[in-house]
């Protein structure tokens, strides 16, 4: 892979922050909560069946392929061939282009919810102030990894304080009038249940963006593997402490799954007379927010630059900006579709409801790449963590396509999911004809 033109400008320091970084959404901690304190059960078996084994695919798979900017492109295609590289890379790229407004969505309707919840419940109002998030998060990371992971340093440093603060006023409630949920840890079953599972496991996933910035790592082969154990570790033990500190301040039925964090910090405030606190913990949302789209533009950018050096995209996409030294035209294009995204699927339902179609739609692309990774382990000799790994990429999967409550047509719902799912598949199939025909 043509890589000479990026920097190794990453550290162990850098890399760790910037895993933790995308690997943390703190949207699901609201999620989780509405859910009940079963949740927590379903963080740690999320974090053993499905984490873990990410971490071991990931590890062993940047010894295999080092320094090979693309990350699981380069792996899929050098264990499954060209078209199944194009597939996996062009799948998940539509699943993080999906995931990019709903993660917009919620970081902006948390800290609008602080100056008024009216703000944060107008819809086009919204819209436009993820918009400009976005490219405030991308563009950063467009001029360069020097200046762009200071976005995602700063969103990781923020995760970590937020988590720390959620903790202590948890504890501070919890001496002065005890918790406001019981803790019942045994998991509930409805049906508006199962699509959270999905959500649980997808929120342990995203270790895999260190391995597409293998090209821009310092020593990637020794430093990927250690990064991802540690963050691990630290996303499993945030989304498990986070969730049982918001269940501590609010009862599940009291915490709405957008604006859950920042009712939490309301209750704490009330309780202990502290105005400050949920502008604060707006802003460190917000914060974790800016960090994590950055951390996705920076990261996936890599893969249309990886299948734009082979001849699968036009060469615009493996240039490199002389100054900036990074992949320019991946990073637009990205911004772009996910902007496009992010306006179209408001077409047809309420906020919450075209929020709701956005999560499962980006589970299930964004889990199908999943299989070949974990695919890729098996073929690397990794046989425990790719069949753990693989059955809970089914399963997240098969839950995602189950509506919730918000829901308001099922069958606009299924169809959102069925249309925008073949269309990405589709696309790929098409993209990939068109240019192996002309490389031929």
């Amino acid at each position: 892979m043509d890589a000479h033109k990026l920097r190794r400008d990453l550290g162990p320091r850098d890399i760790t922050l910037f895993a933790i970084t995308c690997m943390i959404n703190v949207r699901w901690i609201p999620v989780a909560a509405h859910a009940g304190p079963g949740s927590l059960v379903l963080w740690l078996l999320a974090a053993l069946l499905f984490a873990a084994p990410l971490a071991v695919a990931v590890g062993t798979l940047s010894v295999k392929y080092p320094g090979a900017a693309g990350g699981l492109y380069v792996w899929t295609r050098g264990d499954f061939g060209r078209w199944q590289g194009f597939l996996c890379f062009w799948v998940y790229w539509m699943g993080i282009a999906i995931l990019l407004p709903s993660a917009a969505l919620f970081y902006m309707s948390a800290g609008l919810h602080v100056l008024g919840p009216q703000l944060a419940t107008n819809r086009w109002y919204l819209v436009a102030v993820s918009l400009v998030a976005i490219w405030i998060a991308l563009g950063t990371n467009l001029l360069g990894v020097k200046i762009g992971k200071w976005t995602e340093n700063i969103g990781g440093a923020s995760t970590w304080v937020l988590s720390g603060l959620l903790l202590a006023v948890a504890a501070l409630v919890w001496i002065r009038r005890g918790s406001a949920t019981p803790m019942h840890l045994a998991p509930r079953w409805s049906w508006d249940t199962v699509n959270l599972w999905a959500g649980v496991a997808y929120a342990m996933s995203g270790l895999e963006f260190i391995g597409m910035m293998a090209g821009e790592i310092r020593d990637p082969g020794r430093t990927i593997p250690r990064a991802g154990w540690i963050a691990t570790a630290f996303v499993t033990v945030f989304y498990a402490a986070s969730t049982l500190a918001l269940l501590v301040l609010l009862r599940p039925e009291s915490v709405s799954e957008m604006n859950g964090l920042a009712e939490g910090g309301d209750a704490a405030a009330g309780a202990f007379g502290i105005g400050w606190l949920s502008p604060l913990i707006a802003l460190l949302v917000l914060a974790s927010g800016l960090g994590q789209i950055g951390g996705f533009g920076s990261a996936v950018s890599r893969l249309p630059f990886a299948a734009g050096a082979d001849g699968l995209l036009p060469p615009a996409f493996a240039r490199v900006h002389p100054r900036w030294h990074t992949p320019h035209i991946s990073i637009l294009v990205f911004g772009l579709v996910g902007s496009f995204l992010l306006v179209a699927m408001q077409l047809g339902d309420t906020v919450h409801a075209a929020y709701q179609s956005l999560l499962s739609l980006m589970v299930i692309v964004g889990f199908l790449p999943y299989l070949y990774i974990f695919g890729s382990a098996w073929k690397a000799g990794k046989r425990v963590s790719a069949v753990s790994g693989s059955a809970i990429t089914a399963l997240a999967i098969l839950c995602s396509l189950v509506p919730t409550a918000d829901i308001t047509s099922v069958w606009l719902f299924e169809a959102k999911l069925a249309a925008a799912t073949g269309a990405v598949i589709a696309s790929a199939w098409l993209v990939y004809r068109r240019a192996a025909a002309s490389v031929s």
